[in-house]
């Protein structure tokens, strides 16, 4: 399970929002919790270095992640894994997803239809990345204690 607090939240879905009709992608900081649960407090919006067609594919710049990385040590926090955008499609986890997962890492895919706000889902691929199994997500909006995603 991976629960993201309502600051990460906001960042994850302002990012979404801003991005659209392109994909955005970041990633999650935070903690690992009791019973293996992951909690996120920080999301770091990164730069879609992908340099074609942004809007169903994403590439994290790589010094956006190296400074998330060191941010990530400094503040004593762990990289718990990923989120990126689908505009206009589900919050699914692609073929092409599952090809560039890292294993045993949450991906998290949020779902913006027409310039909206629509799901989102957690998934973790497996060691080989063959195939990746839903995660149960759970996220704080600050006005709501928090919504699970169910599908």
């Amino acid at each position: 399970m991976i629960r993201i607090e309502a600051a990460a939240w906001q960042t994850v879905l302002e990012h979404a929002l801003a991005a659209y009709p392109r994909e955005c992608c970041g990633i999650l900081l935070g903690r690992e919790g009791p019973g293996c649960e992951r909690v996120a407090t920080e999301a770091v919006a990164c730069r879609n270095a992908y340099e074609g067609d942004q809007s169903d594919r994403f590439l994290i710049d790589p010094m956006d992640q190296l400074d998330a990385g060191r941010h990530a040590r400094a503040a004593q926090l762990d990289v718990l894994g990923f989120y990126h955008s689908h505009p206009d499609e589900a919050a699914y986890f692609s073929e092409t997803d599952l090809k560039h997962a890292w294993p045993r890492y949450s991906n998290i895919v949020v779902s913006i239809v027409r310039g909206q706000f629509a799901a989102a889902a957690a998934f973790r691929s497996d060691d080989a990345c063959a195939r990746a199994d839903q995660e149960e997500l759970v996220y704080s909006t600050g006005k709501e204690e928090s919504r699970r995603s169910a599908f």
